[in-house]
């Protein structure tokens, strides 16, 4: 997704030139690189279940 779309979900992330951005309800929560963005987003999907 791109951050416009990733902000209007609960949790959504974007990326691009290599870096990621993990995003909650709006605002953004983490900056990882693009290859972490995954695990990234797997381990906030975990907390919140």
């Amino acid at each position: 997704n791109g951050p416009g779309e990733a902000r209007e979900a609960d949790l959504g992330i974007a990326g691009g030139n290599g870096e990621g951005l993990l995003i909650k309800k709006g605002e953004i929560i983490r900056k990882v690189p693009e290859s972490g963005l995954l695990d990234a987003l797997m381990e906030e999907l975990k907390k919140n279940i």
